[in-house]
């Protein structure tokens, strides 16, 4: 009689797929998976959690996912003797391993607080931009000059009406050519959040 373990690692292997590949598509450890195949139901802390991954695993290999939780339903769900992991309980827990877990957690709870404040104050900002080159705003004789600047790496730029790209760490380069008097650079930014920025920078050109 085939049963839910048997399905799954049958259909993977016919598929050509490893456990790592199952792994990378639906981001359950590949520990968990195997316990799946191998029906070793004490692994799980509950039944609720082998059901989630039984429906994305299914569905990763164009599976019914609602004939394979029948098969888990049928073959284990009604059996006493499939006995899930315990949770500690806090009973064992001496005082200061329950302050330690309380100021852990404390820690975790500030750490995603500040996390959803960065990210935040990420999406709602303008692109960042630092101009690297030239140091100098005056020049004498020079014909051009070359621009290199920073920004974010996501962030479209366009000088004079030409994207310029940038490199994996953000910076780009412009040759930009100089005219007698005053040259007024003008550097428009786009983020991956829709944002603008509008850089302005001023040569002058004065030759002697």
């Amino acid at each position: 009689m085939l049963s839910v373990g048997t399905i799954l690692k049958k259909e993977r292997e016919r598929k050509g797929l490893l456990l790592s590949d199952i792994e990378k598509q639906i981001k359950v450890r590949e520990k968990y998976l195997k316990a799946i195949e191998d029906e070793n139901w004490n692994y799980f802390s509950s039944k609720i959690y082998i059901t989630g991954i039984l429906k994305n695993y299914s569905k990763i290999l164009n599976l019914d996912d609602k004939k394979v939780l029948a098969f888990f339903r049928r073959d284990y769900e009604k059996k006493e003797e499939v006995k899930f992991k315990r949770k500690v309980s806090s009973g064992y827990l001496t005082p200061e391993t329950k302050i330690f877990f309380k100021f852990g957690l404390i820690i975790l709870t500030l750490f995603f607080v500040l996390y959803f404040i960065f990210q935040l104050k990420t999406y709602f900002s303008p692109p960042s931009f630092i101009l690297l080159t030239p140091k100098v705003m005056n020049f004498t004789i020079e014909r051009n000059t070359k621009i290199t600047g920073k920004t974010d790496k996501d962030t479209s730029i366009t000088i004079a009406g030409e994207r310029i790209f940038q490199n994996k760490e953000g910076v780009f380069t412009y040759e930009y050519s100089l005219n007698e008097g005053e040259n007024k650079l003008i550097i428009n930014l786009v983020g991956a959040n829709g944002k603008k920025a509008i850089v302005e920078k001023t040569f002058i050109k004065k030759t002697p």
